[in-house]
């Protein structure tokens, strides 16, 4: 009882810890954000008249409406299209199991070791040559491609959990491959499909490199490419650039709070059925 009582207490412990280490950089932001703009703050202090008006200044300065509708465009660009394709490549991967299915399997775990920075000059080149360069495209065709690996293997390890009776059963009542798919296997599916979902999600709202590097114009950006132009443009006002830095972060802060519960349930119903 001791023992357990204290590995209880360390728990806690180290959950608080890792709490305020996740809550500290938020907190910074917030603090600096209040400061006067042009000051350079020092700590956690708190300046005596906080300026509230720093984060109307950074919405209006950086043109957050604009980035924020192209965010959302380039998000139902790549989301809906990335979880279509690696439901099905998944489904196929993890359950029917065809001939090549290991060659298959082994081309996108390597794919899972390409870093962007490594294909971000010839990627340059073949959107330039496709001559989708400065557009929307150019961000979303190669996150799909990017995604893909890490997508399609997520989805395998729902589908190869799925119990085989289901669908002998099911093609015992003659069912198609198709029907097995979308009336039985999809709706036990949606706690993988949900945190899939987030995960692109924020990925995608995240996505710095191949914004700057791909697209010039801020307005075509995520918000995270276009934090690249507001701090050039205001790269030595502290207050105003983590003004916009907590604009820019709270979309994904709403957007996991509000599905947390359906993340957490895929990953425990992964760890139970592993």
């Amino acid at each position: 009882m001791i023992i357990r009582a204290r590995e209880k207490w360390m728990g806690r412990v180290i959950l608080v810890v890792l709490m305020i280490v996740t809550l500290v950089p938020f907190v910074s932001l917030f603090v600096t954000a209040l400061h006067e703009p042009g000051t350079y703050p020092k700590g956690l202090e708190l300046p005596e008249t906080p300026h509230w008006g720093n984060f109307a200044l950074a919405f209006t300065s950086a043109d957050v409406g604009a980035l924020l509708w192209s965010s959302v465009l380039i998000e139902l660009g790549v989301v809906p299209i990335s979880v279509l394709i690696a439901t099905l490549a998944g489904f196929a991967l993890g359950h029917l199991k065809p001939k090549a299915s290991g060659a298959v399997l082994i081309v996108f775990l390597l794919g899972l070791t390409l870093p962007f920075e490594g294909i971000i000059t010839p990627l340059y080149f073949q959107v330039r040559e496709l001559g989708i360069l400065n557009t929307r495209w150019a961000i979303i065709l190669p996150l799909i491609g990017l995604f893909m690996p890490f997508a399609v293997m997520w989805m395998r390890a729902h589908f190869v959990t799925m119990p085989q009776d289901l669908s002998e059963a099911a093609r015992m009542d003659g069912a198609t491959t198709w029907q097995l798919f979308w009336r039985i296997h999809m709706p036990l599916s949606v706690p993988a499909l949900s945190s899939l979902s987030i995960l692109l999600f924020l990925w995608t709202w995240n996505q710095f490199l191949l914004a700057i590097v791909l697209v010039n114009d801020p307005t075509k950006r995520t918000m995270a490419g276009a934090l690249g132009a507001f701090q050039g443009q205001y790269g030595t006002d502290i207050p105003l650039l983590c003004a916009g830095s907590l604009l820019i972060l709270t979309p994904t802060l709403i957007v996991f709070l509000i599905f947390q519960r359906q993340f957490v349930s895929a990953l425990m119903q992964g760890s139970l059925k592993g």
